[in-house]
């Protein structure tokens, strides 16, 4: 198949070949409605500027665009996996000679801007940190042709590193379970992003293959949404003994609600987490949570990026979790 042409945007976006090339060369001189047409095109036809033309004039060809896709409200400063995803992929990109750009994609102002960025060829590589499933943004990149590897799972063809959501759910489901409790609740993060689906799927397979009855409440990953989704728990189900929080900062809420509630932890109720946050080491009692391995999930993705770079496979990378057991549960 043929590269499309500056020449075939144009075309099929009604507009000249230098008002295109305005807008992918990133120039502010264009009316923003003629900058949508015009991107919409780009996106259509798949067109991607001939960066090794480019990179003489930008000397832009070793930046590497780290994209945060639509972070939820109060995850990027409460949540350590950001610093973490972002200094680990910083230092390996930038030890292999690379220049890293952060671009956060959370408005749509921002996602256009995102978009007529890579469109211009400003960035040899991307690394997508995707949020939440229904986004648009991972997939209209995948279109411009620029390598791309996602941490996590994101649009169907491009290559990611993940950890073992799934199995790590069934990790901390199981020890609740072999401990003897019997009416294991989970707290979910939002189900529109897939490590929230992966972690309620383990969850509700391990409870459904021991013959025990889900019960469910939806969080977003914040303290607060742990502390209000347990005291949904305890209200739908007062006998609730064991609760399984998808990240530990709704673990957190949830030890907070349970102290304000009066349920001892663990006898009365049993706690654990996922990720193994500092801050798990100093919960009142400190929490039980699986491991799971950010930093080297982080570092295979700068690597998987780099490795395309170079012409390898995108070969997906999965990381396997381990369980902490802690006084919690």
């Amino acid at each position: 198949m043929r590269r499309p042409t500056l020449e075939a945007v144009a075309a099929r976006a009604g507009v000249s070949k230098s008002s295109v090339s305005r807008v992918v060369n990133g120039e502010a001189s264009v009316t923003p409605a003629i900058r949508e047409v015009v991107l919409r095109a780009v996106r259509e036809l798949g067109y991607v500027p001939n960066g090794a033309a480019r990179s003489l004039a930008t000397q832009r060809t070793n930046t590497i665009a780290v994209i945060v896709s639509d972070p939820p409200q109060g995850v990027v400063s409460d949540d350590p996996m950001f610093s973490t995803v972002v200094r680990t992929v910083s230092r390996i990109l930038e030890d292999a000679g690379k220049q890293v750009t952060l671009m956060l994609a959370g408005s749509a102002e921002s996602r256009l801007r995102v978009e007529r960025s890579v469109a211009a060829g400003h960035a040899a590589g991307i690394l997508l940190v995707p949020m939440h499933g229904p986004d648009q943004l991972p997939g209209s990149l995948a279109r411009m042709g620029v390598p791309m590897v996602s941490f996590g799972r994101s649009a169907p063809g491009v290559p990611y590193a993940d950890n073992d959501n799934v199995g790590g759910a069934r990790l901390a489901a199981g020890h609740l379970l072999s401990r003897g409790r019997r009416r294991v609740a989970t707290i979910t993060g939002p189900l529109d992003m897939i490590p929230s689906q992966d972690r309620l799927a383990g969850y509700q397979a391990t409870l459904r293959e021991s013959g025990r009855r889900s019960n469910v409440a939806i969080g977003d990953f914040t303290r607060v949404s742990g502390a209000e989704g347990m005291r949904q728990l305890l209200e739908d189900d007062p006998a609730v003994d064991a609760v399984f929080a998808a990240n530990d900062l709704m673990a957190v809420g949830a030890l907070h609600a349970l102290r304000e509630a009066g349920r001892r932890v663990p006898d009365d109720v049993a706690v654990v987490g996922f990720d193994d946050i500092e801050a798990a080491l100093y919960t009142a009692p400190p929490l039980t949570t699986v491991r799971s391995p950010m930093g080297e999930q982080a570092a295979a993705a700068a690597r998987l990026l780099l490795g395309l770079l170079d012409g390898a496979p995108g070969d997906p990378v999965i990381m396997q979790n381990e369980l902490v057991v802690r006084e919690s549960a």
